[in-house]
Order: C-alpha cells, then structure tokens, then sequence
C-alpha cells in the first residue's frame, strides 16, 4: 500500500488548494455582492472563473473515485487519508453551495423566499388595516353619543393589535435570508472604521508638531450638556485634522479630570503647547496656527459644515443603507470613544448591574423633573411613561419570551419609584433610589452624582427600548449611546415632547415628497421638492416647521415629508484606513490558520 499513500497526499494537496481558491472567490463575490457599482464585465470574469474551477473540481472528483480504495482492504494508514479526503469533499461542497447562492444573487435570481413572504405579509397586513380603519369609522360616526367612547377604546385596542402584528412582520423581514447578519457585520465595520481614525489622530507620533484644537470642559451646566460640548469640539477636531486637547482640571464634577473617569482622550498627546495659539477664527484663517482654542458652540463663529446634523460624504452612501438616522449613528461614534470607561469605573457598572438585577427584556423610562419642569419641559405624570411601556412590552412578547415586564426608572425624583410601584403593581422597577438623591439639585455636582449619572445612562441605554423626553440631555445621551450597541436602533424611543437633536446644531430640514393642501387655517401647502424646517413631530401625524420656499410656518403630515441629511466632505484618514485593513487581514490570517490546524487535528 505505500505507493498509493504518494497519490492520497496529492490528491489531498491539490483538492487543499483547490478548496481555498474557492473560498477566494467566495470571498470575491460576497465582497462584490454588497458594491452594487461593481461592473458587469467584472463580474462576468468571476462567473466565468466560477464555471472552471466547477469544471475542475468534477475533474478532481472522477480522479478521486477512480483511485479509491475499497475501505475492507485498505490499511489503517489509507483510511486515515480516505477519512481526510471524504472531510475535505464535505467542505468543498458546503462551499460551492454557499457561493452558489452568492453568485445567483448576484446574476438577479431576486430576494429569498423568506424576504418575499414576509414583504406581501407586511403588505396585506396594512391593506387589511387600512379596510378595518374604514369600516369602524363610518360605524362610529352613525353611534349615539353614549356609545361612542367605549366603542372608540375598542377600536383602538384592535388597532393596536393590527399594528403590533405589521411591526412583527417587519422585524422579521428585518432579519431574512441572511440580512440581520450582514447589518451586524456592517455596522462593525463601520464603528471599527471611525473609531480607528479617531484613534489615529489623537495620537500623533510627535505631538509637539501636531495641530491641536484645545476645549475646556467646564461649560456651565450639567454632566449631558457638557458631554455634548465636548462632542462638538471632537467634531471640529476631526473636520479640520486637528488633535482634541481635553482641558478637564478642577471639572465641577471631578476635580482630578476626566481621566479619573474615562480613559484619555489621547495617550500620546494631552500638552496644549505649540509654536502659535489662537482662538477659532474659521478653519481657513487658523490654517496656520499649530494651537486653535474653541469657544462654546453658542459662541462659535464662523460656524464651520462638521456640525451637527452632518455626516462625512465618504460614509454617506454606507449609513444611509445601514440606519434610520445617519446623523445620530455619526454622533454615537464620538460619544463612544469619549465614554470608554476606567478600570474601577467598569468594575462598579458590573457589580451594580448584578446587584440590581439587570435583566432583558427591559424598558427605559427617564423622568426628569426638579429644575426642567416649568422652564425647558413640561410636567409629566408617570402615567403617560407607562403607557407607551406597556405597549412596547406586548409588541417585545411577539417576538421573545418576556418572563417579567421589567422597568429600569432613572429619576430625579425620589418619591416617584414608590408611587410607580403602588400604580403599577404587575411591573418589575429596577432602580437606585440613592442616584435620585444624588441627581437632585442640592447635591448635583458632586463626585457621587457623576457616578449617579453615568450609570443612569448606561442602563437606560442598555434597555430594549427608551421612552424619556428628549427635551433632556441625559436622555439624549442614553439615546446615542444605544446606537453604538445594535446596528441600527434609531426607532427604539418615545419621547414625550421633542425630536432628537443636538444643542447648537445647524439647520433641520426635511424634502416634501407629496404635495398638501391645508385643510385648517393650522396646515402649510407642500409640493414635491419644497424644502421643510422641522420645528417638531406632534406624535398625532402630524410634524410642524417651516415651508422655506413660502416662508409659512404650521403643520403638516410627517409622512408627506423625509429627512434631508447634509453630506460634508470631511478629510480623508488614509494611513488610518491603511493599518485597519492591514489589521483585518492578519485576524483574517490568524482565523484561517486556526482553523487549518483544528481541521489537521480532526
């Protein structure tokens, strides 16, 4: 039998190489698959690749079968390599199915059974809504008064019902023939991508030549809004190539820094020091001054394009894909690097995670009151937050098992965890009545209320869904983070009042893409293309702003409109981009040998 064991290392070796050609290619068309821009004669090349090395891999297989041995007369040596050979044809074939369905996807054999399904379902099920709507409004409008009310909150328990079933639908749909798993994949990609070149200009190789952009922290309000000061900082730092210089010393809430909280900013570069220091005065005119100091956005003049809600131009095409609202996925991406927490701080969100019981499925409810209510918020019972929690939590049972509803309750106000408690005996609260006390206006900026707030938002930004006031930065902030925990959670809120945006932020405009007529004194006319300044969204249909074109102001029907995102063509990090795809490619490396070697043991 030993001349036979030369042709099974043979066959072995060409079938080895063989295999990873073809997973190449795979990776070739998986890759292709997701840049739709690719050209058709490209395309073709690999097709027609694809085609011969099936035709080889037939070859290989006759080859094979005709030098097998029957297994009742091979030694154990020959069975060992028969086993090898039998491992590696599984693996070819498991393969050529997976680029199979790649390569006819990309020749237009169309979405996946389970993405057709699943679209006419969500089709018939607004159809049918929309019959149901109909026929119970023509029979309410013929009630007599005294029917009319319990009738109208039995149609709205049935709309509910209808809603909460298209929603599942679409969540499904959400996740079909392998999209959830790309989304996931994408999204990674792009917070890795942002992050390293964030990374890669906060730490210069030589900081004393660097161009530095200098922020103080101590802006003067609460832990949320300085938060995003230094956000708009890191903003313009990254627009104009600048290293950030957080000026953190004697901060009201820590007075060793923001170190003693958070990991630096930078680990090369944190002296101001330069050769010339100016204040902002416009990128173009600080382009030679090596030190520029930034004032508070209120103050910032002229305003440069990084503002928010901007986003790069060179991501532009990547998030639109990806989230329902690139500007706050963009924002996220600074707050997460801002927020990467030091090593005792990490520690105490574990121990309080576990000691709390921090559990999903949960739900976030923020409830600011002491100084909001009466200037920048209105008052709101716990009530109106229960409301929307609870329908949240019967549409979360569609989809998973919810063993208890729980209630993760960050407050402001100590006595309301006990009055939610006696309201709502069938919900689980989980909170820290101490963080209230500490957030209250007389112990505020403490060390202890910074511990209070940061877990605050951690946990609510944790949770399965959010319903807050967007009116306070706390809940903004929360908002943000979650972004950066799923691919796309733009609509895991309900606020109470305003839209998400950003204190300082340049305009908010949205496209009309139907035309309105006013049927009120209240409603503004719309044409397809008008331009829109949205002042706000009513939550009852209905947004109000600003026909820019007509100079008019009042409401108008939030579906008649989309969102119109402002593109800035931001600098271009390609050293950057350089050492993380050189990165990929050695964990890509590292992954295949890994797994060459398990297979060599098996």
């Amino acid at each position: 039998m030993r001349p036979w064991a030369g042709s099974w290392r043979w066959i072995t070796l060409v079938l080895l190489a063989w295999g990873t050609l073809l997973f190449y290619i795979g990776g070739h068309l998986v890759r292709d698959s997701e840049r739709p821009e690719r050209s058709s004669r490209e395309l073709s090349k690999i097709l027609a690749k694809l085609e011969r090395l099936k035709q080889q891999n037939e070859d290989l297989r006759r080859m094979a079968e005709s030098l097998r041995i029957p297994e009742s007369q091979a030694e154990a040596g020959s069975l060992a390599a028969a086993g090898r050979l039998r491992s590696l044809e599984d693996q070819l074939t498991r393969a050529k199915q997976k680029i199979h369905s790649f390569s006819t996807r990309l020749v237009g054999d169309g979405p996946g059974a389970m993405q057709e399904e699943l679209r006419r379902r969500v089709e018939n099920g607004v159809k049918e809504l929309w019959y149901f709507v109909r026929s119970e409004v023509k029979k309410l409008a013929l009630m007599e008064a005294s029917e009319k009310q319990k009738y109208a909150d039995a149609l709205l328990q049935d709309l509910g019902h209808q809603e909460r079933s298209i929603m599942t639908e679409m969540y499904y749909l959400s996740q079909a023939d392998g999209v959830g798993e790309w989304r996931i994949k994408e999204a990674h990609d792009l917070s890795a991508l942002v992050q390293n070149r964030i990374t890669y200009l906060q730490n210069p190789a030589d900081c004393s030549k660097a161009r530095k952009l200098v922020c103080n922290i101590n802006k003067g309000c609460g832990y949320g809004c300085q938060l995003h000061h230094v956000v708009y900082c890191f903003m313009i730092a990254y627009g104009t190539q600048r290293t950030l210089i957080l000026e953190s010393h004697n901060w009201r809430y820590a007075t060793g820094g923001w170190e003693t909280v958070f990991l630096p900013v930078s680990n090369t570069c944190t002296d101001r020091t330069g050769a010339t220091t100016g204040h902002w005065s416009g990128e173009a005119h600080d382009k030679d001054v090596q030190v520029v100091e930034l004032p508070i956005v209120d103050s910032l003049h002229p305003r440069p394009p990084y503002l928010p809600l901007a986003i790069p131009e060179d991501l532009a095409q990547r998030l639109h894909r990806l989230h329902g609202d690139p500007s706050v996925w963009w924002v996220s991406q600074f707050v997460k690097y801002l927020v990467r927490p030091q090593g005792w701080l990490e520690k105490e969100i574990q121990q309080t995670t576990e000691k709390l019981g921090f559990k999903h499925p949960i739900v976030g409810v923020h409830v600011r009151r002491t100084d909001k209510v009466g200037t920048e918020a209105a008052f709101h019972p716990i009530e109106e937050y229960m409301a929307h929690v609870e329908e949240q939590f019967q549409l979360l049972a569609r989809r998973m098992h919810v063993d208890k509803k729980r209630v993760y309750l960050a407050t402001d106000d100590p006595s309301l965890l006990q009055e939610a408690k006696t309201k709502y005996p069938d919900y689980h609260f989980i909170s820290d009545n101490s963080i209230s006390w500490s957030a209250g206006l007389h112990n505020r900026y403490t060390e202890n209320s910074l511990r209070g707030v940061i877990l605050d938002i951690h946990f609510l930004s944790q949770t399965d869904f959010l319903v807050c006031t967007f009116s306070s930065q706390v809940c903004r902030v929360a908002y943000e983070m979650m972004q950066t925990l799923h691919p796309d959670a733009s609509s895991y809120f309900y606020s109470l009042d305003d839209i998400y945006y950003f204190g300082g932020q340049n305009a908010h405009n949205q496209v009309a893409i139907h035309a309105h007529q006013p049927r009120n004194s209240e409603d503004i006319p719309l044409e397809p293309g008008d331009l829109v300044g949205v002042a706000g969204n009513h939550w009852d249909g209905y947004s109000k702003g600003v026909n820019r074109k007509l100079g008019r102001t009042g409401l108008y029907p939030s579906y008649k409109v989309k969102e119109k995102v402002e593109t800035v063509k931001y600098p271009t990090y390609p050293e950057a981009d350089k050492q993380l795809s050189a990165q990929s490619s050695n964990n890509n490396n590292n992954n295949n040998n890994n797994n060459n070697n398990s297979n060599s043991k098996k």
